[in-house]
């Protein structure tokens, strides 16, 4: 069995505040490394799991933020398409006062073919204004579910509105608009189409609003959670420079008074000699 080597209380001393002074570089080392003065539970189990607590919502709210800013994109979508579909029911509207102006028959069931054609037209974009496979204004149109909160008890419905041509209710020109009766019929039509959708587009411009106004919210909310997270576990960088030089310093002080303590023995067993 090995013999144990007595050491003086003085070496001793310098010797358990040599460790200490590294143990603390060490730590101060690592915290400029990460940036962090909180790594680990064993650091601060209580600030450790705080702030795991605050990055995971941050991290679900961040994921909820994406969500709300693909439906925004879906009704932009869906607003550009009605805003196209009123400018073709409005020249619609122009051809049937064009057709009610003149009693030439031949000219009337031309405007007519054009009338029935700009239907067609608004039949397809109708089911063009699609946005990452959702559809607010199709001939079936979808509704969209928008999630504001992690456990899904806040939420917002925009319900889709059909606005071809048979869902805002025109229809094809009677008898090629032979009869102004015909005509006054289609201008019924177009107008309250026009109506339709200017409520509908106000409608969808004013959750637009409202999701813009959550999705503002709820990124102003992940970085408060992301900054209460960093009170807790980040290092104050330039506090920890200055550590790390005074234990520099005090490292080679430490050394200076170690070897200043065997010295000090030394000097004693040269007594003997």
């Amino acid at each position: 069995m090995a013999e144990r080597i007595s050491l003086s209380a003085a070496i001793r001393s310098n010797l358990l505040t040599l460790n200490r002074t590294a143990e603390l570089g060490d730590r101060t080392q690592e915290r400029l490394a990460s940036g962090l003065k909180v790594n680990s539970a064993l650091d601060d189990a209580s600030a450790f799991f705080a702030a795991a607590s605050l990055n995971n919502r941050a991290d679900d709210l961040l994921g909820l933020k994406d969500s709300i800013d693909q439906s925004i994109s879906t009704l932009e979508a869906a607003i550009n398409g009605i805003e196209a579909i009123t400018q073709l029911v409005e020249q619609a509207k122009g051809l049937a006062v064009t057709a009610k102006a003149t009693s030439d028959l031949t000219q009337r069931a031309t405007l007519a073919t054009q009338f029935d054609a700009l239907l067609s037209q608004i039949n397809g974009l109708s089911n063009d204004a699609s946005y990452n496979g959702t559809n607010l204004i199709s001939t079936a149109p979808d509704n969209l579910t928008v999630t504001f909160n992690e456990d899904s008890t806040s939420t917002l419905t925009v319900l889709g509105i059909d606005t071809s041509a048979t869902g805002l209710n025109v229809g094809t020109a009677i008898a090629s608009f032979a009869l102004d009766v015909f005509i006054d019929i289609a201008l019924t039509q177009v107008d309250t189409a026009i109506a339709t959708l200017r409520t509908s587009a106000a409608t969808l411009g004013s959750n637009s609003t409202v999701l813009q106004t959550r999705l503002n919210f709820t990124q102003g909310l992940a970085n408060t959670l992301e900054e209460g997270s960093g009170k807790l576990t980040l290092a104050d960088l330039n506090e920890e420079s200055a550590n790390a030089l005074s234990l520099e310093t005090r490292q080679q002080l430490g050394l200076n008074s170690l070897s200043l303590a065997a010295q000090s023995e030394q000097a004693i067993l040269n007594l003997f000699s």
